[in-house]
């Protein structure tokens, strides 16, 4: 049934009573009324009422919880249009239905409605993967981040981080939507399978990451702190509830978020044992890229890294060919030419001592020639004696 169909005439209580072969005659006239006057709608949107808009209805449907609604501004304008034409069919009747714009007369050509309906809902997935990209767009997604609409990481050790939709592409119809977690940098697909039907394009490859590089406070920590640490902000010294006071009894403020601005990394790497023992990472069923979740226990290790990505206190100058000193060392990697390392036969360091040796020869045989042209030129002068 239509949206206009579905207003309902109020009923006049002061009518007579009717009998019921009539009644029955008279709602059969009314039904077919009515249909005709469906016919004569177009492709009216067959879903929403008259009081709630496209945009409205269409995010309240089962398996659209992670989708925002769209500022129809956004919408109208142009420019942020900008190539989707070509990528939705019917664009003129999906935008008029998405916009709740009353329908052209052309528009009653089209023979099923729901030809129109599929193409205002992706022109609208569309739109919502540029929307989320942007201020108001964040702001709406992070009210659903904190609100735990997305949903938690499945991962035991995340403690139930929150995640964010996402997808692995932009273009629609490869692939469906899924869950990215800030704690583990991996993604997940929904545990639901009312999301399956979402297209993963909707939120494309960007928002997740834009949107935790946004509001970086959302975001998990680079280092795990235990959760019986101190540092934690109690009511008593919160700044709201010591502003009537006086000002000589504040308590110290304690800043609720010691972890550089950042939540506290609620999470751990988990270890395979076999019979207490640690599981090799050598072996075929041992552990695999533990690297990619392990994180620092501490604010301090992250300076326990050089440049070079080497630990400081482990570091050893393992290629030292005479040559001693970090200091050396690490001039001597700063000043690493890569096109004399490509056009070398042998490796850096090689090929610098045997620079030196080179030079060492050039300037032995240098002097060597100019000791036997000094020789020659004494024999030459002693034959110029003789013979005068």
């Amino acid at each position: 049934m239509s949206r206009r169909s579905q207003q309902q005439a109020p009923v006049d209580t002061n009518q007579p009573e009717v009998p019921e072969d009539e009644l029955l005659s008279a709602t059969g006239e009314g039904d077919e009324v009515m249909e005709e006057a469906e016919e004569q709608e177009g492709y009216t949107s067959s879903t929403p009422t008259s009081s709630l808009t496209w945009i409205s209805w269409f995010c309240s449907l089962p398996g659209h919880d992670y989708f925002c609604e769209v500022a129809e501004d956004f919408i109208e304008d142009d420019f942020n249009l900008t190539g989707l034409n070509a990528m939705v069919p019917f664009w003129k009747e999906a935008m008029e239905m998405v916009l709740d714009v009353e329908p052209d007369e052309d528009s009653a050509k089209i023979p099923d409605v729901s030809i129109v309906e599929a193409s205002a809902e992706l022109l609208y997935g569309l739109v919502h993967q540029r929307y989320v990209l942007t201020r108001a767009g964040l702001h709406a997604m992070a009210e659903k981040y904190e609100a735990g609409v997305f949903g938690s990481c499945p991962r035991v050790y995340c403690m139930g981080c929150n995640v964010v939709p996402c997808g692995r592409s932009d273009l629609p119809g490869l692939d469906t939507v899924k869950l990215f977690c800030p704690n583990c940098n991996d993604i997940y697909v929904p545990a639901s399978s009312r999301f399956q039907g979402v297209d993963g394009a909707f939120f494309g490859t960007t928002f997740a990451h834009l949107f935790f590089q946004t509001y970086r406070e959302l975001m998990p920590a680079p280092f795990w702190k235990h959760p019986s640490s101190s540092g934690s902000l109690s009511p008593s010294l919160s700044p709201r509830s010591v502003t009537g006071s006086n000002s000589s009894q504040q308590a110290p403020f304690v800043n609720p978020n010691p972890h550089g601005g950042q939540k506290r990394a609620a999470g751990k790497v988990y270890v395979p044992r076999i019979y207490g023992f640690k599981v090799s990472e050598r072996a075929k069923s041992g552990p695999r890229m533990q690297w990619m979740r392990i994180r620092p226990e501490s604010p301090e290790e992250l300076d326990e890294v050089d440049w070079r990505g080497r630990w400081i206190d482990d570091e050893e100058d393992q290629y030292d060919d005479g040559i001693d000193g970090e200091a050396e060392e690490d001039r001597r990697m700063e000043d690493f030419d890569p096109v004399r390392h490509a056009l070398s036969p042998m490796p850096y360091r090689g090929a610098h001592i045997l620079h030196r040796i080179t030079q060492t020869m050039m300037t032995t045989m240098t002097t060597t020639k100019r000791k036997k042209k000094r020789s020659r030129r004494r024999l030459l002068l002693e034959e110029v004696d003789v013979m005068l």
